[in-house]
């Protein structure tokens, strides 16, 4: 049974006090306010978010999100683009949001013209790792000490785009139930 639906959706003025607060909770290095703010409307990043309704559809309990539940903000540069952040809800981890964010960036990346996509995770993070090795994301490299608290190496991912989208990938209504 679903616990709930979740709607991508691109990221508006609204949603920067919502982001920026899960920010602070997901990272040790984390973005300002101000930085996501300068990101709405430029043409050359993807920024979304994901609103979470708790419980099925058609439930007197479903109304309006109750939360924004996780975001995505990638750079596009040429027929290349990297994932630069990725971030869900602490509450709500566990419920493939994120897995459902990256596969529709990666769709509305593919068709924005990027063949390729690359991005740097911890090497200590192993459930983003899983997350993109399950997404055909294969490692390409290693950046010494990128990351600064705590000090430690960043593996660099990359994923070569196909002409159709991930997993089905689509900016819509999707029910969300718990795995494992």
């Amino acid at each position: 049974m679903p616990l709930g639906t979740l709607t991508v959706r691109p990221a508006g003025a609204p949603d920067v006090e919502a982001v920026s607060r899960m920010e602070l909770v997901s990272f040790t290095d984390p973005w300002s306010r101000s930085s996501f703010a300068s990101l709405l409307g430029h043409r050359h990043v993807l920024f979304l978010v994901a609103d979470w309704r708790a419980g099925p559809p058609h439930h007197e309990s479903w109304g309006t999100p109750t939360e924004v539940a996780g975001y995505v903000v990638a750079w596009l540069a040429a027929d290349e683009a990297e994932i630069a952040n990725l971030a869900v809800a602490p509450t709500l981890r566990g419920l493939r949001i994120g897995a459902r964010l990256l596969d529709t960036a990666l769709g509305e990346l593919m068709a924005r013209g990027a063949s390729a996509v690359y991005l740097e995770v911890r090497e200590s993070n192993a459930a983003a790792r899983r997350l993109y090795a399950s997404r055909g994301f294969a490692e390409v490299g290693r950046r010494r000490k990128y990351y600064r608290r705590p000090q430690e190496d960043a593996l660099v991912l990359r994923r070569d785009l196909v002409a159709t989208a991930p997993h089905g990938a689509s900016v819509q209504d999707t029910p969300v139930v718990r795995s494992g």
